[in-house]
């Protein structure tokens, strides 16, 4: 991936002589001479802040802002042929030539905060850090001291923590951008080829190679992928949620200039890079790409982060506290969670985020859409029925119109609706119809209108032989409210929509949805040629006063792995609730299919009627809320989340979920979902198979378990070490211990337990969700770490009187003694603290840690013995002292046991 250009704003290509001409674009070219030295400059400028303790001015735009916003403004209040001479393009669009030549100047389309870091900066972070920095000091004061071999043994173990913390920074950010490139967002880009004669193509390009001038095409559910200057617009909401954080859409059009008092992102003609397209469809000419964007310049200063939660909390607290943590507990946990990135890529899933591998492990909730997560996700036409019941070929022939003549997103139904027509020999030649407009989806209004225009035949039935009319398909609530007419096809007579013929009509697709069937109504009406030559706000007025015709059915049949995916995670403690926008009888009939619970539902339109604490109330007990808005999804994942405390997940891969995807504690979308889903969510499976689900959620806990044995293990080695070492310094005339033995018994312990990640857990651990108790650690450590201190302190009485190592002579066969005792007992304690049971009674550790044990042991206890012994000032020990040894840890293991039986009846938890 190329190296980022912050700064070379709007540069200029092949006719770069042509910005002088333009005092806007003049202004934009400039780019600051002082901030070409890269890693130079970037050091020097972190020193100065360093050093000042000050702030960035939060109050005023930096240089880069301000050219972003004042290039956007001239773009905003020019008219279009301006814009394409600002941009250098034109109306055909960017030639393949030129297109290729601005995408090597201008680098890849990729924001701030997707590009992974350079090796030279994984290097500078893993050399700046607190305790490399408390070695490179000693170890001056040890050159200064003429203490060289002190000096040197401390600048190789900065050169150890160094190498071990980069090579697996960097090999997690490869393996990272390796599972990005599995993830593409194609755009739909005007480009021009041909030297004499040039024509427009339409091609499919990925976002990373969109550039400055490219002209695009967008429909429902499209990222844009630049700042952009719309060209044409039809009906287009936008969801700018991404760089405002609200729920609400905003209205843009093409056809106006916008005035220099609208607020940036209130203009009506611009649309900003991470938004989201409704509904609706349009062209736009890319303005700005990468770094150059509003998004980019934006999150360049503050960073794109979710608030801290309490795990990462703790650990940030005891990473404080202990220096030596600090420098393995990021391994640790790094290595735990690319462990299980890499082991659910195998399975055919992609995180994005590795964080949310630990939040599946605390994740208690899955809501989930009905649509392909339980369902096939493939609908099949079943039958097309007028308002009685009866099959009727005019109620299919008129949703087949509507299917074949939409144009700006396919549904599956569109697609079930047309292969039922082709495969059952139907012909109803559409080339006799010609299309004059179209209403597009969106899930408030859930239907789609085309307007049609035909050649009059009185021959034919009466709508055929009208000059145009609107055909409309959707909800069957919505259609049935838009109609005061009903079509009485055997009798060929419209009469009034009475309330008999609506409420007969809704018993009817309840039964139908009953019977596990998805519902939609079918509805015409005529049109006079002004009305249809209207503008946009006669939407409402064309789709009223219809005439309802009947209804479609279609088939998505349940999963066979559903029921069983869904069983595995309440084995787990996951609770699943439907959250989908289809009729409830439906979603009711799916849910008992999968084994989903139905006593208690509810539909959107009744949360709506509910106050705030009757919602709460309901949205905590219902399982199966159904004919939901993506507000509605956004609010349900909020009240589990604030007022029930819960982790919650969302599967989802439509446009309508997008809000809840970003809400949710773990967003999980497929591969096959809409751009915007996919961007939003922090796990993109492969497949849609919920047993995905259940092996991610397995992982999670395992890496929970596997870290948070790694945090109470250390502390409360190290706590039980400060103690005894306080206690011992009070009580002989010398120190314990030498800073280089301390150092080099810390770094042998801490070297043993990179395999951590590696261990095993428990069966009944991973059975329920766990999540951090920022209470629960301060008390087991009150309670385990003076089992440490106890074993310390009985080593010294055992020295100091057994072998009588009172003086300052005997100091060299103590620190002998107290390194190998402490060191061993550090390497041992993972045993202790790593199961519940009786460690190597009734529960063994994985052969990793079994040979990680054995290996530092015995380093432990031959280094006496070696010439590195005697570098170190150590003395061989006695054998006699390894027999107190044995029985020394039989007896911790045998206190450690009773306090871990104590500490489990009184507080219900062990890790």
């Amino acid at each position: 991936m190329a190296t980022p250009r912050f700064f070379n704003f709007f540069n200029g290509n092949s006719h770069q002589n042509s910005s002088s001409s333009n005092p806007i674009r003049e202004h934009l070219v400039t780019r600051p001479d002082d901030l070409k030295h890269g890693f130079a400059n970037s050091v020097s400028v972190f020193l100065q802040r360093f050093m000042s303790g000050k702030k960035i001015d939060g109050g005023s735009r930096t240089e880069e802002e301000e050219k972003v916003y004042s290039w956007l403004y001239a773009l905003a209040k020019s008219d279009k042929d301006l814009v394409f001479e600002y941009v250098r393009s034109t109306e055909r669009g960017l030639s393949f030539t030129e297109a290729e030549r601005r995408l090597k100047e201008n680098g890849p389309n990729v924001p701030v905060e997707y590009r992974f870091p350079s090796w030279w900066h994984l290097l500078w972070t893993a050399f700046f850090h607190p305790f490399n920095i408390i070695l490179i000091v000693l170890s001056a004061l040890s050159y200064l001291a003429s203490d060289n071999p002190n000096g040197c043994i401390m600048l190789v173990l900065v050169f150890i923590s160094v190498s071990l913390r980069f090579y697996q920074e960097y090999g997690s950010s490869k393996a990272a951008m390796k599972l990005s490139e599995l993830v593409r967002c194609p755009v739909k880009v005007q480009r021009c080829a041909g030297r004499v004669v040039q024509t427009e193509l339409i091609v499919q390009v990925d976002q990373r190679d969109i550039v400055p001038g490219d002209i695009i095409i967008f429909e429902p559910g499209d990222l844009f992928p630049g700042d952009v200057r719309l060209l044409t617009s039809k009906h287009l909401v936008v969801s700018q949620s991404s760089l405002t954080g609200e729920s609400g859409v905003t209205e843009k059009t093409a056809d106006i200039k916008e005035d220099p008092s609208t607020p940036l992102l209130d203009l009506k003609n611009i649309c900003f890079m991470g938004t989201s397209v409704v509904s609706g469809c349009g062209t736009g000419l890319i303005v700005s790409t990468g770094s150059k964007t509003y998004m980019s310049t934006m999150f360049s200063n503050i960073g794109k982060q979710k608030p801290l939660d309490y795990f990462e909390k703790g650990v940030r607290r005891i990473s404080y506290v202990l220096i030596a943590v600090m420098l393995m507990l990021p391994l640790i946990v790094n290595t735990s969670l690319a462990k299980g990135a890499l082991a659910m890529a195998r399975d055919r899933c992609i995180v994005k985020s590795l964080t949310a591998i630990r939040d599946m492990g605390s994740m208690d909730i899955l809501c989930i859409d009905k649509t392909g997560t339980l369902t096939m996700n493939r609908a099949i036409m079943v039958n097309h029925l007028d308002s009685w019941g009866l099959p009727k070929e005019k109620v299919l022939r008129f949703a087949f119109l509507n299917a074949y003549f939409k144009t700006e997103q396919k549904y599956p139904l569109d697609d079930a609706i047309l292969a039922y027509v082709y495969t059952n020999g139907y012909r109803f030649q559409p080339s006799k119809w010609k299309k004059i407009d179209e209403i597009p989806f969106d899930f408030t209004r859930r239907r789609v209108s085309v307007i049609l225009e035909t050649e009059s035949n009185p021959k034919e039935d009466s709508y055929q032989s009208l000059e145009r009319f609107v055909v409309t398909k959707g909800a069957l609530e919505e259609i049935i409210n838009l109609c005061c007419f009903i079509d009485h096809i055997d009798q060929d007579a419209i009469t009034t929509f009475s309330l008999e013929d609506q409420q007969r009509i809704l018993n009817m697709g309840e039964e139908l949805s009953y019977e596990g069937l998805r519902v939609i109504g079918v509805a015409v009406k005529r049109l006079q040629r002004k009305t249809s030559e209207g503008s946009i706000d006669s939407d409402e007025a064309i789709e009223s006063e219809m005439i309802f015709l009947g209804l479609i059915t279609f088939f998505d049949p349940p999963k066979d792995s559903a029921k069983q995916a869904l069983w595995r995670l309440a084995e787990k403690g996951v609770k699943a609730k439907v959250l989908t926008g289809d009729s409830l009888s439906l979603a009711v009939k799916v849910c008992q299919e999968v084994g989903i619970r139905t006593t208690h539902v509810i539909t959107g339109p009744d949360l709506e009627l509910l106050d705030q604490d009757l919602f709460h109330e309901t949205v905590k007990g219902a399982t199966v809320l159904a004919r939901l808005t993506p507000t509605q999804k956004l609010r349900v994942v909020q009240s589990l989340q604030m007022v029930g405390n819960h982790v919650v997940g969302f599967l989802g891969d439509g446009i309508n979920d997008s809000l809840a995807l970003d809400a949710a504690n773990v967003g999980i979308s497929v591969d096959s979902g809409v751009s915007v889903a996919k961007d939003f969510a922090d796990i993109i499976l492969l497949e849609k198979d919920l047993n995905v689900l259940v092996a991610g959620v397995e992982r999670g806990r395992l890496t929970f378990a596997n870290t948070m044995k790694y945090i109470k293990m250390s502390v409360i080695a190290n706590v039980g070490s400060v103690l005894s070492i306080l206690i011992a310094t009070l009580f002989l005339r010398y120190e314990p211990l030498t800073p280089r033995q301390l150092i080099t018994q810390n770094f042998l312990y801490n070297f043993g337990q990179i395999v951590i990640p590696w261990d095993k857990v428990e069966e009944d651990y991973v059975k329920t969700p766990q999540s951090f108790s920022r209470k629960g650690l301060p008390m087991f450590i009150l309670w385990n770490a003076p089992v440490c201190t106890l074993c310390d302190l009985v080593t010294l009485l055992f020295v100091y009187f057994y072998y009588r190592a009172y003086t300052a002579n005997d100091a060299r066969f103590f620190h002998s003694a107290w390194f190998t005792e402490g060191l061993l007992m550090q390497t041992l304690i993972i045993h202790l603290i790593r199961t519940e049971k009786i460690p190597f009674i009734q529960e063994v550790a994985s052969w990793p840690v079994i040979c990680s044990t054995v290996i530092v042991s015995a380093i432990g206890i031959a280094i006496p013995f070696t010439p590195i012994g005697k570098v170190m000032d150590f003395v061989r020990l006695p054998f006699s002292y390894y027999g107190f040894l044995v029985v020394l840890f039989i007896g911790y293991f045998s206190v450690g046991q009773v306090v871990k039986r104590i500490y489990i009846l009184i507080y219900h938890k062990w890790l």
